[in-house]
């Protein structure tokens, strides 16, 4: 019988990876090209490009916080956006995408191996698995977000489809 902390790791981990409610992030992003990811619209505040930097800017503060470092809070949350609508090529795109993944990973990782219940040395208030499960949502949120820009450009479902498998 699994206790609290290992349901609630797994419950992470299927969080982190995205399941259930939503595709698989991993899924949803290998696929957008160079032009995909910095297209622009009047009707929309940002790029894919843009959300994903966002995406990765927050999970590599929070997952600093849970490896006991102590990262810079930004004075203002507009500094976790870039100026910049779009990657500068393909490969440093590709880049972008693999970092983020990676950081799922690492997140992941620590889903399954850190004591979750543990307090955060510069984050009072918060716990291990609180800050991974912000993650979680954080990452869900913005993949919403994501999906939802690919239909509008008619970029949607990605190769192996749009649901969850």
């Amino acid at each position: 019988m699994l206790d609290v902390n290992q349901s609630f790791a797994q419950t992470l981990v299927k969080s982190l990876v995205g399941e259930r409610g939503h595709i698989p992030i991993a899924k949803a992003l290998p696929d957008i090209d160079l032009e995909l990811a910095g297209r622009t619209h009047e009707a929309m505040p940002y790029t894919i490009y843009q959300l994903v930097k966002h995406m990765h800017y927050w999970q590599q503060f929070m997952l600093d916080h849970v490896e006991g470092r102590k990262p810079q809070m930004p004075a203002h949350v507009s500094e976790s956006w870039p100026v910049e609508t779009g990657p500068k090529d393909e490969a440093s795109w590709q880049q972008d995408i693999q970092a983020f993944l990676s950081g799922i990973d690492q997140a992941i990782s620590n889903a399954e191996t850190a004591p979750l219940h543990d307090p955060l040395l510069y984050f009072p208030g918060e716990t291990i698995g609180g800050l991974l499960r912000n993650i979680a949502s954080h990452n869900s949120y913005h993949l919403g977000e994501i999906v939802l820009l690919r239909r509008f450009y008619g970029a949607w479902p990605p190769p192996g489809g749009g649901y969850p498998t």
